[in-house]
């Protein structure tokens, strides 16, 4: 059996080198498997951040309503979402200075 593996010693290592390159191919660190887990992965984090900087946009938005220029109709609808100040359906009624009503 020693004179087998002696005569057939090149073919086995070359046999034994395929198979590690061949399965560090298919699933090593840097392998096929790997990179298209990856590439899932990378797909989702860009849509996390094109929702945070939208949700970031957003804030910045309603920031800039709140502190360079106060918009008294974007304070009306924080009060009524945050106190439930009204019910939906309700008619608004602007009282003015002078008593009319509209």
């Amino acid at each position: 059996m020693l004179d087998k593996l002696k005569k057939n010693y090149y073919l086995l290592i070359i046999t034994f080198l395929f198979i590690y390159f061949f399965l560090n191919l298919l699933d090593g660190n840097r392998g096929l498997i790997s990179n298209l887990e990856k590439k899932k992965i990378y797909k989702d984090l860009k849509l996390k951040e094109s929702n945070l900087i939208g949700k970031i946009e957003d804030l910045e938005q309603k920031n800039s309503l709140l502190t360079d220029n106060l918009d008294l109709d974007f304070i009306e609808i924080l009060i009524r979402e945050k106190f439930l100040f009204g019910k939906p359906g309700e008619t608004t009624y602007i009282i003015k200075k002078d008593g009319k009503q509209n």
